[in-house]
């Protein structure tokens, strides 16, 4: 298999999936739809978003450059089999966790309520914090980076892997945003109904995502010892 192969299956099979747990995590998709409904909708949702992306792109990219400085991004460590065990066992163990909590009735953090009062520098602010503040997206961002930076691809495909990852996983803040911008206000029932659906799926969809992505990574792990 050549370099160019072997880097989409890696981008297809590990890091899309990551991304999508991000993705359609209600936590992503319900304050980019409240910006909306904010005094100043379109630059505030838009500063969000830049901030939400930016806050992804950050976190990833420490990872990577973290497993660079542990290693050599042209070749894969000794240690790059174990961390995907740790890992693919960690996602799989979440995953059935929140499976088990799917019937859980789900409530909103208090703090959602106060984000549809905010302009477009708290937007931004707030966009980056989440990220952080956000155990999910946080883990999911570090696993990414951690993924890229011991598998092997070469600084170039490394960083290009990166922005792919990002791309994917603010994709659910960006699109309802340039939606927006174009349709306006007409879009403010198909969005509040994504929202309600979301708040009532997103355990069980996020918990079979984080099984298979888990079961994915753990078996190249422990085939590549």
């Amino acid at each position: 298999m050549n370099a160019a192969s072997s880097s989409v299956d890696f981008e297809l099979t590990e890091l899309i999936p990551l991304a999508l747990i991000i993705a359609l995590s209600p936590l992503s998709i319900i304050p980019g739809i409240l910006m909306l409904h904010t005094p100043r909708p379109r630059p505030t949702s838009i500063a969000f978003m830049l901030g939400w992306t930016l806050g992804i792109l950050a976190i990833t990219a420490a990872f990577v450059r973290g497993s660079e400085l542990a290693g050599n991004l042209n070749n894969a460590p000794s240690w790059a089999p174990w961390v995907r065990i740790v890992l693919g066992s960690a996602l799989i163990a979440f995953g059935v966790y929140r499976w088990l909590g799917r019937n859980r009735a789900a409530h909103n953090p208090k703090w959602l309520a106060s984000m549809t009062s905010i302009g477009p520098g708290r937007a931004f602010a707030t966009g980056i914090v989440l990220t952080v503040a956000n155990v999910k997206v946080f883990l999911m961002c570090a696993a990414a980076g951690l993924a890229i930076g011991t598998a092997a691809l070469g600084r170039t495909q490394a960083w290009t892997s990166g922005i792919l990852f990002t791309a994917v996983a603010a994709s659910s803040v960006a699109l309802p945003v340039l939606a927006y911008l174009l349709a306006g206000d007409r879009l403010d029932g198909p969005l509040d109904k994504l929202k309600r659906w979301m708040e009532d799926n997103h355990a069980a969809l996020v918990g079979v995502i984080l099984v298979l992505i888990g079961a994915m990574v753990l078996y190249k792990g422990i085939h590549a010892l």
